[in-house]
Parts: C-alpha cells; sequence; structure tokens
C-alpha cells in the first residue's frame, strides 16, 4: 500500500505541475514556472518514497529525497510567491540556490550508508554543516515566505492565498509525522499539491 500511495502521490503532483508550466507557457508569468517546479519537486520526492517502499531505502534513493524533498521543495514554492508579488529579483537567487542545492545533494558523504525500510533520518546520516543546513535555510524561509506573501494578499485574493496557507500546513503535517511511514507522507502529499494548486490557479 505504501508503494502504491508514494506513486501516485508522484502522479498527482506531477500531473498539477504539467498543467502549471502549460499555463505558464499560455501567460508566461513567472510564478507559474516556480510553482510548477516545486510541484514538480513534490513529484520527485514521491517518486523516491515510491522507490524505496518498493525496493528499500539506499543511498540513491536517499539522496534524491532529500534533495527534491528536502531542499527544492519549499525554497521553489516561497520563490513563486514572491515573483507573484513581483519581487524580481527572487529568479536569480532561486536559481543559484537550486545549483548549490544540486551539488550539496550529489556531493555529500553520507555516514553511515542508508538501509532499511523506514523514512531515514537524515540526521543520522549527514552532517549538520552543508547539507542539513542547507535543507534548515530553505525550508524555513521558503515556508515562511509562501505564508507571509499569502496572508498579506488575503483579502485582495482569500480563496487562492487561504488555499496557499492550508497547502503549506499541510506540508507541514506531513513533514511532522514522517513516522507515519512512506503512505502516510504520501497521503499529505496529495492533499497538500491538491490544495496548492488550486491556490495558485485561483482567481479570487
Amino acid at each position: 500500500m505504501d508503494v502504491v500511495l508514494a506513486f501516485a502521490a508522484a502522479l498527482v503532483s506531477l500531473r498539477l505541475a504539467a498543467d502549471l508550466i502549460r499555463r505558464w507557457r499560455k501567460r508566461r508569468t513567472p510564478e507559474l514556472i516556480a510553482w510548477g517546479a516545486s510541484l514538480a519537486a513534490f513529484a520527485a520526492a514521491s517518486g523516491a518514497l515510491a522507490w524505496a517502499a518498493a525496493a528499500g531505502w539506499d543511498d540513491r534513493a536517499f539522496r534524491a529525497y532529500y534533495l527534491f524533498g528536502g531542499l527544492l521543495t519549499a525554497p521553489l514554492l516561497g520563490a513563486g510567491s514572491l515573483l507573484r508579488a513581483r519581487v524580481s529579483l527572487a529568479a536569480p537567487v532561486v536559481l543559484v540556490y537550486v545549483g548549490l542545492a544540486i551539488g550539496v545533494a550529489v556531493a555529500v558523504p553520507i555516514d553511515p550508508a542508508v538501509k532499511g525500510s523506514g523514512i531515514p533520518d537524515a540526521a543520522a546520516h549527514l552532517v549538520f554543516f552543508p547539507a542539513r543546513a542547507l535543507a534548515l535555510v530553505g525550508n524555513v524561509t521558503g515556508t515562511l515566505t509562501a505564508v507571509v506573501v499569502a496572508l498579506t494578499g488575503i483579502r485582495r485574493r482569500p480563496v487562492g492565498n487561504s488555499l496557499i496557507v492550508g497547502g503549506v500546513v499541510a506540508a507541514a503535517v506531513g513533514s511532522a509525522f514522517a513516522g507515519l511511514g512512506a503512505g502516510g507522507g504520501a497521503v499529505f502529499t496529495i492533499v497538500a499539491a491538491g490544495l496548492l494548486y488550486a491556490g495558485f490557479v485561483s482567481p479570487r
């Protein structure tokens, strides 16, 4: 069941990401590409969960899960919110961050090697700097940015911004309850992706 739920979360997130990219191709509004990339990262992290649930955790699955779920999703979400608020500097900053995150996820040593069936605790396998420190800064900054921008504009766009806040909360709850396993995390991912997508495209 964990494999099925994680795979479903990957498919749902990827489908929603593709629709945002399609909308971006028509409108060329920069926030849509950032939000689409955020949901694509959701999809890739869920794909890593499905892989690990089916074949067991190893260093490769852990690196993919940590990169897309731990390092990229929230910062891309926050960048989209800033671009929506017309903060153009967010684009080059997030591009530099993404490059740094990829480099860290690929090169950082994992010790001891990851194995087993449960979602690994990053603190047990990665030193604090740079991998965990980068994830902490990226997640806190991205999440707070998305929430603050949404709350600031909630009078102007009450439905969409409320849905975005709800999606952020669902994602945070899913991370807090990682002990539920891949299936439990996947359920929260589906809920979060659905709420975020609805908030991104809502006209109100």
